[in-house]
């Protein structure tokens, strides 16, 4: 026993506490605009032999964790104290599955971009053998295409969530067309509504994920509209907003040098937010705002009893003056704020406010404020996130 198995570079941050089992590498289509994950690396399967080999070296480690739990007076039971006990391996693979085990053991994530291509039979014997060498493991997710579950029928769906596949994440980004095609999705929104409604008709979850700001200046009403128009005719479980941050290794950035694409400033995107909420019509989904790109982490609830709750969130953002927005925004980048009853605290506002200062100080003090020096710096607190 090696201590070693394969892991992908990335995951949703709901699967912070899952296990990480490599079933495809990379990303089959690899082309998006607006994604910088896997550009140069090319997409291959994993066989079955493979992965069952990677289950083996974690039921291993997991072993190994459980008996020194035992030699430490815990019985078997994953502490703090049994947690950094392996802190000392320089093992990524055994560092990860102690992690695993610390927050309960329970679920697993199937890497990486679209595992779901794969042959439906080799995923369901991929699954069934996971669930028997782990049986600690309630639920098990993995990302996957649209126009991939398209293709698939309800029926290798539901053979799949019958062998454990619990949630399936989509990243829609956007339901509309012009959009989609512009930044290179290669996926349709009928394609979109199939592949979703093929999911929710098996059983398994679907979590549909949404991008604010993908439509730049040009797009961003049609864009916030004809999203909410496809997720209706779906009803996914959870809707998830992700916004959009260009960073200079996506092909999107030569689109935004050259002034082809206009990024939109923080308050058109949170209007863009209200719009698409206020569309969503006859859902039952949990929107969820889990990631700090988004400004508003409170803009999530259930619909459709949370919608009103929601829409007033931004309208109480959207309300602040000039100065509150801008503190706001700042202390958000930089993990001061969570919500907006956060402007009310004065030792947290003082240190923003001390930020700002710092950051829009001009070179001669009879000079204005420059803003665009703030707004700058702001933009960059964003690249630690991504």
């Amino acid at each position: 026993m090696n201590g070693v198995f394969e892991m992908g570079p990335i995951r949703p941050p709901s699967e912070a506490q899952s296990l990480l089992i490599r079933v495809t590498r990379n990303c089959p289509w690899n082309k998006c605009e607006f994604c910088h994950t896997y550009k140069e690396e090319p997409f291959s399967f994993r066989s079955v032999e493979e992965i069952k080999k990677d289950i083996d070296q974690v039921k291993a480690i997991t072993d190994e964790i459980r008996q020194s739990s035992w030699r430490m007076g815990f019985g078997g039971g994953i502490n703090q104290r049994v947690l950094f006990g392996q802190a000392g391996r320089d093992n990524q693979a055994f560092q990860s599955v102690a992690g695993w085990l610390y927050f309960g053991g329970s679920q697993a994530f199937l890497q990486d971009a679209n595992s779901l291509i794969a042959k439906t039979a080799d995923l369901v014997e991929i699954l069934k053998y996971l669930k028997e060498k782990l049986p600690s493991i309630q639920r098990i997710t993995s990302y996957a295409r649209a126009k991939t579950l398209a293709k698939k029928s309800v029926e290798e769906l539901k053979e799949l969530r019958e062998a454990g596949l619990s949630r399936i994440h989509v990243g829609m980004e956007s339901g509309y067309d012009p959009l989609l095609q512009y930044m290179k999705k290669g996926v349709t929104a009928k394609e979109q509504i199939l592949g979703g409604r093929n999911v929710v008709e098996s059983g398994i979850s679907l979590s549909e994920y949404v991008m604010p700001g993908l439509g730049g200046q040009r797009w961003w009403r049609e864009h916030a509209v004809e999203t909410a128009r496809v997720l209706n005719q779906i009803d996914p479980d959870f809707i998830r907003l992700r916004t959009l941050y260009v960073r200079k290794d996506m092909p999107l950035f030569d689109q935004v040098e050259k002034g082809e694409f206009i990024r939109l400033s923080d308050h058109l995107v949170v209007s863009e937010i209200r719009l698409f909420i206020e569309t969503l019509e006859g859902l039952h989904s949990t929107v969820v705002s889990d990631h700090i790109l988004n400004l508003l982490e409170e803009v999530q609830g259930k619909l459709p009893d949370e919608k009103e709750k929601m829409i007033r969130v931004i309208d109480r953002y959207l309300a602040l003056p000039p100065e509150n927005r801008l503190q706001f925004r700042v202390g958000r980048r930089l993990g001061y704020y969570r919500s907006l009853d956060d402007l009310q605290d004065p030792d947290l506002r003082r240190r923003v406010v001390q930020i700002i200062d710092q950051v829009s100080l001009p070179d001669n003090p009879e000079e204005p404020k420059r803003e665009e020096d703030v707004e700058r710096a702001i933009y960059g607190l964003m690249e630690n996130y991504i």
